[in-house]
């Protein structure tokens, strides 16, 4: 099992970096791939961080699953209609492969009608690029077939749960979860 996150300047830090410890500490491989002209990497919170790859080094077939998390970068990368995280986001839709997404960053999803007619939450005022889906505001955590989304980092414990459970099951992702005292 093996997945990829995007890393991009301005990412929640929070949604990028804790998802990731949590999908590592249940096992799972995630390399972090970015589309900045950097491999360092600056969070919304002034974090440096690195970035494994750049896009063009990935092959996304060898990858089973894909984590957009959210942050200020998701509305810059829509506003300069700049669509290279959607390409990469459709390239695991079109195989129906997991990608899961979290707080802005399912209007990617919309975007490119991956969540039309489908469940799913995000952040209050992120629907306005999801016409087509089901919004429930109220949900932590949605999944729907191979789309799984979160409405915001208060609910990351949640998304890397509902992530681990739909790779490794369960059990997996309830161990992960007693592990950290949650």
């Amino acid at each position: 099992m093996k997945g990829l996150i995007v890393f991009s300047h301005f990412m929640e830090d929070v949604e990028s970096l804790a998802t990731r410890a949590l999908l590592k500490r249940a096992g799972i491989t995630i390399h972090a791939v970015t589309f900045e002209e950097t491999l360092e990497i600056e969070t919304a919170f002034n974090l440096k961080v690195h970035a494994d790859f750049f896009h063009h080094e990935i092959d996304t077939s060898s990858y089973d699953f894909l984590v957009v998390p959210g942050g200020p970068y998701v509305a810059k990368h829509i506003d300069a209609g700049n669509h290279s995280i959607e390409t990469l986001i459709n390239a695991f839709g079109e195989k129906d492969k997991l990608v899961a997404a979290i707080c802005a960053a399912p209007r990617f999803l919309g975007r490119i009608g991956l969540l039309d007619k489908k469940g799913y939450t995000a952040f209050p005022g992120s629907q306005i690029d999801i016409p087509r889906g089901y919004y429930h505001p109220a949900m932590k955590v949605y999944k729907d077939d191979n789309i799984i989304t979160s409405r915001g980092a208060g609910t990351v414990y949640e998304f890397a749960f509902e992530i681990v459970r739909a790779l490794k099951g369960e059990a997996t992702a309830k161990k992960l979860l007693a592990a950290i005292q949650h």
